[in-house]
């Protein structure tokens, strides 16, 4: 009990620090006037000049003492005292001994004898000597080193490189930061300071990292193109860097520490977003999102919702994920259904009425359509020909359906699927819906992706499993892709199939081993190969041809239109959903399916 009772005593409160400042403001107060008085008579102060010495004290520690109230300086932490705090206690010194000098013109006889100088000097001493109070814990802290703590590199100059060494300082971060690097297009800031921690020019990065004990690297600048971000991951871990660090951004104005991730060597950043293009688009509207819990779906609302949708009317078959959406996005209207059950779905279009339609909904793990075949079918080509049916039929003005490269000469049964339900997406009568197809890659973080696959194994001790050494996939990120998408939508005129520029093709083997390395596990973790899964294939494409159009934005490409008789596509799919042989309707409906089973 006594312990606990000392122990608070000692915790530091804001009204222990306020109680802490004023007493020492005060005696630090009477002691510069009385040095004051000393320095101006050369330490001979006749006796008369001290009868006035506690009402000019009494009168100066009270206006300095409201001032530096005003300027709320009683309420800063202690450590993290810096330059625009130093500024509001000049101001507040400035103010304080101002008002004074006013009172004694005012009523002079009253401290008389004074000599004026006194003020003058007490007001440097007095200045000094409180700013030196407030400043002394961080000067002890900035100059001592913990032991326990662990040196740490920081890699570029930016917004966010004072903000981490004063974090640091004030032990908001188990690090010692006492090199900085700068980037190679940063040459200007070399040789300078920041918070007296020197600026080194980037080519003596590896001289500086052999002759020290350095194993982490933290990246302070947030806007390097994702190949300089390869470039700089590959040189810290070929110079024994283990551990590389970044500041990112967490909500719309704080940053915090994080490792860096795969995401952030895969990401491809589209410089051609138009956030202006989607708000025109978006905003004002009713917007309808079937697969909305899902990865791609949840997405979409959350931008949907940004770019300011007057309502949102969330469709999902699974409760969790509908809930979980619902939970980010209170207002949105929530409908727990499957979109194959054409009477439900109709239910909704008619209680609603409604501007845009996004169809996100869809089986896509390949493996699991290629054992549930006939309920992939279902699923993604009957549930779709119902949301596409019900928009034309509710006079929607825009549908946007979201599909995949996989329907890009398919060889499995969920790219099939996909590919035809961009073809009666292209061929259906539109009447007055502007239907639309945006067809992409593998997001990275999705629920089906191989990423969180890899972080699962590699936590466990690996291995890490990939199908093929030769296999490659697209990447991007999921809100760049859904603002790409709905980008697409913006310039759409109906019956375009958009395709997204997704770079380069990533090797998977070269992604786990990239997630290994982020680990610090090459030595423990292998790699091994175990074949092509049902209905995969080694390379994914995006163009049935190169015959692709370009629109105003470079990331976004049209296809070509294919052209299917509409009786004869429904006439198709109703004996596909009846057939007991459904890979032979498949391949009727898509000549170019070359199914690997």
């Amino acid at each position: 009990m006594i312990k606990d009772i000392f122990t608070y005593s000692l915790r530091p409160t804001p009204l222990k620090r306020v109680l802490f400042f004023l007493i020492l403001d005060v005696f630090l107060s009477l002691f510069t006037l009385y040095f004051a008085y000393e320095l101006r008579f050369n330490f001979q102060v006749p006796h008369s000049f001290y009868s006035s010495f506690f009402l000019i004290f009494s009168l100066l520690i009270l206006l300095k003492i409201a001032f530096i109230y005003s300027y709320k300086l009683y309420f800063t932490i202690w450590r993290f005292f810096a330059l625009t705090e130093a500024k509001r206690l000049f101001y507040a010194h400035l103010f304080s001994y101002l008002a004074f000098t006013l009172i004694y013109l005012l009523f002079s006889e009253v401290f008389a004898p004074f000599a004026r100088s006194i003020i003058i000097i007490d007001f440097l001493l007095s200045l000094f000597a409180l700013s030196f109070l407030r400043i002394s814990k961080r000067l002890i802290i900035e100059n001592s080193i913990d032991n326990s703590l662990k040196p740490a590199l920081i890699i570029g100059v930016g917004s966010n490189t004072s903000t981490l060494i004063k974090s640091a300082f004030s032990g908001e971060f188990d690090y010692y930061l006492n090199t900085i690097i700068a980037l190679p297009h940063q040459k200007d800031s070399v040789n300078t300071y920041i918070q007296n921690i020197k600026i080194h020019a980037f080519e003596s990065l590896t001289e500086i990292i052999e002759n020290s004990n350095f194993q982490t690297a933290i990246i302070t600048v947030n806007d390097l193109e994702t190949n300089d971000i390869k470039e700089l991951f590959e040189t810290l871990k070929s110079l024994g860097i283990k551990e590389i660090k970044t500041m990112k951004l967490l909500g719309s104005e704080h940053e915090k520490l994080s490792d860096l991730s795969i995401e952030d060597l895969l990401a491809r950043h589209p410089k051609d977003l138009d956030t202006k293009a989607i708000a025109s688009f978006i905003k004002g509207k009713r917007v309808l999102i079937t697969g909305a819990g899902g990865s791609i779906g949840s997405e979409i609302s959350r931008q949907c919702h940004a770019f300011g949708a007057k309502n949102l009317i969330l469709v999902d078959h699974s409760e969790y994920n509908l809930y979980a959406i619902g939970q980010q996005l209170p207002s949105a209207l929530l409908k727990l259904l499957n979109i194959t059950h054409y009477k439900k779905l109709e239910t909704v279009f008619n209680e609603e009425s409604i501007d845009v339609v996004i169809h996100a909904a869809a089986y896509k793990h390949v493996p699991l359509c290629e054992a549930n075949m006939n309920v992939a079918i279902e699923n993604n080509i009957l549930g779709s020909k119902n949301v596409i049916d019900l928009a034309i039929a509710s006079n929607v003005s825009k549908m946007v359906i979201i599909s995949t490269d996989k329907a890009v000469r398919p060889t499995n049964v969920m790219g099939c699927t996909k590919r035809i339900s961009e073809l009666y997406a292209q061929n259906i009568d539109p009447q007055n819906t502007e239907i639309v197809s945006v067809r992409f890659g593998n997001v990275l973080g999705s629920s089906g992706s191989v990423i969180p696959k890899f972080k699962e194994q590699i936590e466990n001790g690996g291995p890490v499993t990939v199908t093929h050494p030769e296999m490659t996939r697209f990447f991007m990120l999921i809100p760049e892709a859904c603002q790409l998408v709905l980008q697409a939508a913006s310039i759409a005129r109906g019956g375009e199939l958009f395709v997204l520029d997704m770079g380069e093709s990533v090797k998977i083997v070269d992604l786990a081993n990239k997630m290994i390395q982020l680990y610090n596990k090459e030595d423990e973790i292998k790699v091994i190969f175990t074949g092509l899964r049902p209905g995969e294939k080694l390379y994914e494409e995006l163009l049935i041809d190169e015959n692709e159009k370009k629109t105003i934005f470079e990331s976004i490409f049209i296809a070509p239109p294919s052209h299917y008789d509409i009786k004869t596509l429904k006439e198709d799919i109703k004996n596909l959903i009846s057939s007991p042989t459904p890979l032979e309707e498949l391949k009727r409906i898509v000549p170019e399916f070359n199914h690997n089973p």
